[in-house]
């Protein structure tokens, strides 16, 4: 079946306290779109990308693909005013059955294991949904009054949510609602059941500087072990 990934970058540097949008900012030398458009080019030879960019820095994710030598595998295009508007341009490029796998373009340490299991979860359930299980005290605000909550029965989400394409395309044909916060809660609203599979800690969201550092210790561990 063949298989494309919906790189999502799409996000500023606010967070982040500088002008760069985050998925450009270096790690090692390279941007972090550049490690994330390397694992998914590299864990299936036969993967196509498309990578959702805002229209100011397309020329940048040109060149990062160029840099990659990956310029016939990567087809770009301009995002949406919302998470769910950038993913639903990105979709209008499949037109066949195939895995579809929607990525943060800032999740950056992904793995090829964790997108190798979701893209077989996939195959079999229809849908592959990583998450995490909390491991922080986790209390409900109501109101004024608040409770603790089991946080074994929470899990944090990641990505890449996949999905096979005739149960991600139709969803994305909906009328945008504030309650799409991923891909898992517009299947849903669709009708369709979604899946969770163990996700990866070190899978993170660079969002703030902090972040950075632990994405610089992560990348440096796992080349002292290449």
């Amino acid at each position: 079946m063949k298989k494309y990934a919906v790189i999502v970058a799409g996000g500023s540097g606010q967070r982040m306290r500088t002008d760069m949008p985050k998925q450009f900012l270096l790690l090692h030398q390279k941007s972090l779109l550049w490690y994330t458009l390397h694992t998914f080019l590299t864990v299936f030879d036969d993967l196509q990308i498309i990578l959702v960019l805002p229209k100011n820095n397309i020329e940048e994710g040109e060149k990062i693909c160029k840099d990659l030598g990956s310029e016939k595998r990567v087809v770009i295009t301009e995002g949406g005013i919302t998470r769910f508007h950038s993913v639903q341009n990105g979709l209008q490029y499949i037109t066949e059955p195939s895995i579809v796998f929607v990525h943060d373009g800032v999740r950056c340490l992904v793995t090829k294991e964790l997108i190798q299991r979701c893209y077989h979860q996939a195959i079999t359930k229809g849908s592959a949904i990583p998450a995490v299980t909390a491991t922080d005290s986790i209390r409900m605000i109501d109101d004024e009054d608040h409770h603790v909550i089991n946080r074994n029965n929470i899990r944090i989400i990641q990505t890449p949510q996949t999905f096979q394409s005739h149960i991600l395309l139709p969803a994305f044909e909906q009328p945008y609602d504030d309650n799409f916060t991923d891909e898992a809660t517009v299947v849903e609203a669709s009708g369709e059941l979604v899946y969770l599979i163990e996700g990866d800690y070190n899978n993170i969201k660079i969002t703030r500087p902090v972040d950075l550092l632990i994405a610089e210790k992560i990348l440096s561990e796992r080349s002292a072990f290449e």
